[in-house]
C-alpha cells in the first residue's frame, strides 16, 4: 500500500535533517494540518511532493516565515498553487556537486567529453571553469582553477585531485531543460533552494552569472533514450563519459536498473554522484564494502565511477570520504 500523503510528509521530515530545519518544520505541520493535506490531495500524488511544494510556494511569493504563517500564506494562494504543482518538476541544480565531479573525472584519462543526465541549467557541466579550494586533515588545502564561484570541500586527501578536467565537448539532457539567460527560470531555481541556506543560494547565483556568459547546451529528452543519439556526437579521440549526480533517485525503478547498463552500451564510462540506494549496481557493490568495513553502511550519497564505489559523501558533494583500501578497516574512520 503507497504511503499516504501525511506519512509521506513525516518521512520527508526525517530526509531532510541535515539539509533545512525550516523545511523539517513545514513537513511536520503539513503532516498534522487538515486543510494541507486537503489542498495536496487535490492534486495528482506525483505533484504532493515535498520539495515541490516548498519551491511553489516560494516561486508564489510566499514567505519563509514558522509554519502558522507560512501555511495561511499558502492557502491564501490555493487555486495559484494547485494549479501550478501539476505543472512544475523538482529541478535544484547544485554546483558543487562539481566537486565529486572533478574528482571522478581525474581517474579517467582526457580529454573529456561530457554528458550529464537531468542536467537542468547544465551548472554541473562547467566543473572545469570553477574555483575549488580543497580541504583535508591530512594534508595542506589545495586551490585550483580561477573561476567563480569558488566550490570549498572538505576531502580525504587521496581523494584531491591535483588538476582541473580537460573537457573538450560537454552536453546535457533534460526533460525540461532550463536557460540559465532566463529570468524566470533562474527565478525558479532559486525557489527550489531551502530558505535557510544562503550559501547555496550565493554560490547558484555565482554559478548562473558563470553559465551565462557561455551557456552550456542541454537538450531536450528522455535521459536513457536520448542517450545514444548524442553519445554519437563526442568527437574523437576523447573519453565519453556520462554523469548522473542526483538524478537516478527522479528515474523510474527500470531504468535505474538499466543506468550503467544503458552508459555501458554507448561506449562510455559511468561517473555517478547518487543517494546509497539509488543505483542498485552501486548499491549492491557498498554493500559489500561496508560488509567488510571498508565504507559506512549509513552513507548518504557514494560516488562511483563504471558502478565501483570510490567515495562517499554529503549530498551536495562538500564533503567525500574515500573507500578504504582492502586490508584497512574500522568505521571509527568514517566521518558523516
Amino acid at each position: 500500500m503507497a504511503e499516504s500523503t501525511r506519512e509521506w510528509y513525516l518521512r520527508a521530515a526525517r530526509e531532510l535533517a541535515a539539509t533545512s530545519s525550516r523545511q523539517v518544520e513545514w513537513c511536520r505541520g503539513v503532516a498534522d494540518d487538515p486543510r494541507m493535506i486537503g489542498l495536496l490531495e487535490s492534486v495528482p500524488r506525483a505533484a504532493r511532493q515535498p520539495s515541490l511544494l516548498f519551491a511553489v510556494a516560494a516561486y508564489l511569493g510566499v514567505p519563509a516565515a514558522p509554519y502558522p504563517a507560512w501555511a495561511d500564506a499558502v492557502l491564501a494562494r490555493a487555486d495559484a498553487v494547485a494549479a501550478e504543482l501539476p505543472r512544475r518538476r523538482v529541478q535544484t541544480n547544485e554546483p558543487a556537486r562539481s566537486v565529486p565531479l572533478a574528482v571522478a573525472l581525474a581517474r579517467i584519462p582526457g580529454p573529456i567529453a561530457l554528458i550529464e543526465l537531468g542536467a537542468s541549467a547544465g551548472l554541473c557541466l562547467l566543473a572545469d571553469r570553477y574555483g575549488y579550494r580543497f580541504r583535508s586533515s591530512e594534508a595542506e588545502a589545495v586551490r585550483l582553477g580561477d573561476g567563480t564561484p569558488v566550490l570549498e570541500a572538505e576531502l580525504d586527501a587521496c581523494l584531491v585531485p591535483s588538476a582541473l578536467p580537460d573537457i573538450r565537448w560537454r552536453c546535457g539532457i533534460d526533460l525540461a531543460p532550463l536557460d540559465p539567460t532566463d529570468a524566470d527560470a533562474r527565478r525558479w531555481l532559486e525557489a527550489s533552494l531551502p530558505p535557510d541556506r544562503p550559501e547555496r543560494l550565493a554560490r547558484l547565483r555565482a554559478a548562473l552569472a558563470r553559465a551565462s556568459r557561455g551557456t552550456p547546451r542541454v537538450m531536450t529528452g528522455d535521459a536513457l533514450d536520448a542517450l545514444p543519439a548524442l553519445a554519437a556526437e563526442a568527437p574523437r579521440g576523447t573519453s565519453l563519459v556520462v554523469a548522473s549526480l542526483g538524478t537516478a533517485v527522479y528515474l523510474p525503478p527500470a531504468d535505474r536498473e538499466r543506468l550503467l547498463a544503458g552508459i555501458r552500451a554507448v561506449g562510455a564510462r559511468a561517473v555517478t554522484f547518487e543517494a546509497r540506494s539509488a543505483v542498485p549496481e552501486v548499491r549492491a557493490r557498498w554493500d559489500a564494502l561496508a560488509a567488510e568495513g571498508r565504507a559506512d553502511a549509513d552513507a548518504s550519497f557514494v560516488l562511483a565511477i563504471d558502478g565501483e564505489p570510490i567515495a562517499s559523501g554529503s549530498a551536495h558533494g562538500d564533503r567525500l570520504v574515500c573507500v578504504r583500501p582492502a586490508g584497512r578497516t574500522g568505521t571509527d574512520e568514517f566521518r558523516s
